[in-house]
């Protein structure tokens, strides 16, 4: 099995590195996450300007874009293998999603 895993809260956050230390327990890994904190951005894609990604050194990757953005490259060919399931978070706090209107 192969897992992608991305968040909205930044590849700096300390719940994405305990996630992907789990996971990979039990399957291959990637991770790709927004590089800063993009909480609240919900399904929001960048389709303004280009995207630009980097690899870092503990082999995670970032992206100046949304969360969405992040997986949607991930899942279409950035990485060699394809991924089976994405796994999103550790996030701090409540994970509200669609279930907040504004």
């Amino acid at each position: 099995m192969h897992i992608l895993i991305s968040n909205d809260d930044g590849v700096s956050a300390p719940g994405i590195e305990a996630l992907a230390r789990e996971m990979k327990t039990i399957a291959s890994v990637d991770v790709i996450a927004p590089d800063r904190n993009q909480s609240g951005s919900s399904h929001a894609l960048t389709l303004n300007r280009p995207l630009h990604v980097r690899k870092l050194a503990n082999n995670f990757y970032c992206v100046d874009g949304t969360p969405t953005d992040c997986v949607h490259m991930g899942l279409t060919g950035l990485f060699e293998t394809p991924a089976d399931i994405v796994v999103s978070g550790l996030n701090k706090g409540a994970n509200l999603g669609d279930d907040v209107l504004y």
